[in-house]
């Protein structure tokens, strides 16, 4: 199974983190390609974890994660693709990720 797996340091605290990216009412300022209005959000602030579904297919979603990283933040990114996803869609996709998590982090720090 193709799988996306991205990481960036942020230096603000976790909670800085946590809160811009579990608010889907700001997922437009970090992923402009991605419609708020379709993608449910489940988050836990105790664990870290924030993740976001297709409304319309809950089997659909990324998973990611807050954690603590010394005097700041980490935050991983996990998204899976199906069987047979040609690898130019997942590196074009990969591409997108890091750019969204650059943007997380300037909006973070």
């Amino acid at each position: 199974m193709p799988t996306i797996s991205e990481s960036i340091s942020i230096a603000a605290t976790p909670q800085t983190v946590f809160d811009l990216v579990s608010d889907p009412s700001r997922l437009p300022k970090w992923a402009p390609g991605v419609d708020a209005t379709r993608v449910r959000v489940r988050a836990s602030r105790e664990h870290g974890t924030v993740d976001f579904f297709a409304a319309d297919d809950p089997d659909a979603g990324v998973y990611t994660r807050v954690l603590p990283n010394g005097e700041g933040a980490e935050y991983q990114f996990t998204m899976f693709f199906p069987d047979g996803t040609p690898e130019t869609v997942v590196a074009e996709q990969a591409s997108v990720v890091r750019g969204e998590l650059d943007t997380v982090r300037t909006l973070c720090e």
